[in-house]
């Protein structure tokens, strides 16, 4: 796995102490790996700092923040793929960019978007994990 980006849904089950999730990160960590999140989805996981699995996770990624350029990139890629989901938009356009696999527990919407931006890793899910080599 050269990179990986986390979707919200990602960031959920380690709030909800997912075990799959927790094998998987502390895979990732030991082969120093760093995944990249992107600013909305923060947003959209993020309840404050009593969520301290969360925070643990968020302090170990690098997070991508959207600025005027991606806004737009992103907006551009919802009207490619006909969706009006900007989150998922920007962490497909994201992974493509940095040609990083794709954590979620929606793929459907992600293989959508994916399909209209090259570049883009796996989408998988916990389950599609399996065990980490």
């Amino acid at each position: 796995m050269a990179g990986v980006t986390l979707d919200t849904g990602a960031l959920i089950a380690a709030s909800r102490d997912d075990r799959r999730f927790w094998v998987w990160w502390k895979w990732l960590t030991l082969k120093g790996l760093v995944a990249s999140v992107p600013s909305p989805v923060v947003a959209q996981a993020w309840r404050g700092p009593r969520d301290v699995r969360l925070a643990i996770v968020l302090g170990g990624c690098r997070e991508v923040p959207l600025d005027a350029r991606g806004s737009r990139r992103t907006g551009e890629l919802c009207a490619r793929a006909a969706t009006a989901d900007v989150v998922d938009a920007f962490v497909v356009l994201g992974a493509a960019d940095r040609k990083e696999d794709v954590l979620t527990s929606d793929p459907g919407d992600l293989r959508s978007l994916a399909a209209h931006a090259p570049g883009v890793g796996r989408i998988r899910t916990l389950e599609e994990l399996g065990a980490p080599r």
